[in-house]
């Protein structure tokens, strides 16, 4: 599954708006529930699901990427948001480092394929540096999405 198979531009924050790890989450989340992408119904169950897979371990995974993820009940398909920072959110990532590209997931309980499959494919997709240094410039969130689409 590609980024550009679970996003579109309206899923993509192009300047996010918090600093820190978990407002940082919290901004994402509700950009799904303004895009009605999510339910406000929705909005306690993926945050609880994220804030106990962030308690296992930062979801920043180096380079300026981070990607939380979660499992959730009552939710039909998978969905994504992508958010850049461009001064960084201190999401305790493994390197130490600021992150500047955030994907957040969210996926139906029970589909534990379409999770490690994804969570694969945004890496890969991320850890390019060219791509990364494309989405640095990038003006927009359509073209953000341009960039991660043809990535």
């Amino acid at each position: 599954m590609t980024l550009s198979e679970i996003l579109n531009p309206e899923r993509v924050i192009a300047e996010m708006q918090s600093e820190e790890h978990w407002p940082a989450i919290v901004e994402l989340v509700d950009h799904l529930i303004t895009t009605s992408t999510l339910t406000t119904a929705q909005k306690e169950p993926a945050l609880s699901a994220l804030k106990a897979r962030e308690e296992h371990g930062s979801t920043g995974i180096g380079g300026g990427i981070a990607i939380p993820h979660a499992k959730i009940p009552h939710l039909d398909e998978l969905v994504a948001v992508f958010g850049r920072s461009n001064p960084g959110v201190d999401f305790c990532a493994q390197d130490c480092a600021p992150v500047h590209y955030i994907v957040l997931f969210l996926v139906p309980e029970g589909q534990h394929g379409a999770h490690l499959k994804t969570l694969a494919s945004i890496a890969k997709t991320l850890n390019s540096a060219e791509t990364r240094t494309q989405l640095s410039s990038a003006g927009s969130a359509e073209e953000i999405y341009r960039i991660l689409a043809e990535a």
